[in-house]
């Protein structure tokens, strides 16, 4: 039987997002507590709009639902948090939704954060998540890469465009803390923030910290065993 572990679930079918997804949270595995990186192999290849990411609830919650005796808490690795309240819904076990714990974090870092998205329809539903938080007047601007999931696995160009858009959110939106709005992005937060200047935001790193904190001060009467 595996270890129980917190358990990362990437709700698109590419491994290669999952393995950044995991490089990312590698340094928060000296806390203890086994992190584990799962990819929705039911889910579409990349999350890019509403519709992606409503598809991609009914197989996450399932796969939740399997892993549930080997889990010690879930992160939905998907900028929107699709199927968050869901799962929250479904156990008992800490949940955490990457864009919900990246502005929880962004707000102790700064006054006004920005978001760099993938694509133009992705910012809808960000917008959208953003008023259900409340959150809207602490949010300077979100601004598209134009590049899709996939297309961030080309390192210089994804880096070279994160850079720029990430300028105009500080320079001409005012943000003074960043937030990489996609799960793709993972490997290169150190790289933005070098060149800018400016706190950067990765969402799963957020996430998982706020999920191990939560495990860690989880009841002892074993109400999430």
């Amino acid at each position: 039987m595996p270890e129980k572990s917190l358990i990362v679930i990437n709700p698109n079918s590419s491994d290669a997002v999952t393995a950044g997804i995991d490089a990312a949270v590698t340094p928060l595995r000296g806390w203890g507590i086994p992190i584990r990186c799962v990819t929705l192999a039911e889910g579409a290849l990349a999350i890019e709009s509403q519709r992606d990411a409503d598809l991609a609830i009914a197989p996450m919650l399932a796969l939740a639902e399997r892993l549930t005796g080997d889990a010690l808490g879930f992160v939905i690795a998907c900028f929107g948090d699709p199927g968050l309240h869901a799962l929250r819904d479904q156990t008992q076990l800490p949940a955490v939704g990457i864009q919900e714990a990246a502005v929880a974090t962004a707000l102790t870092m700064g006054q006004r954060f920005g978001v760099i998205s993938i694509l133009p329809a992705s910012i809808p539903r960000h917008l959208r998540s953003f008023a259900a938080m409340g959150v809207l007047d602490r949010l300077a601007g979100d601004r598209a890469l134009g590049l899709g999931v996939a297309d961030l696995e080309n390192v210089e160009r994804t880096v070279a465009k994160m850079t720029e858009v990430g300028a105009e959110l500080r320079d001409r939106d005012g943000a003074d803390v960043l937030i990489m709005g996609c799960a793709g992005m993972a490997g290169y937060r150190d790289r933005i923030e070098a060149a800018l200047g400016c706190p950067v935001i990765e969402p799963c790193q957020a996430a998982a910290v706020l999920a191990l904190a939560r495990i860690a001060l989880r009841p002892t009467n074993g109400e999430y065993d």
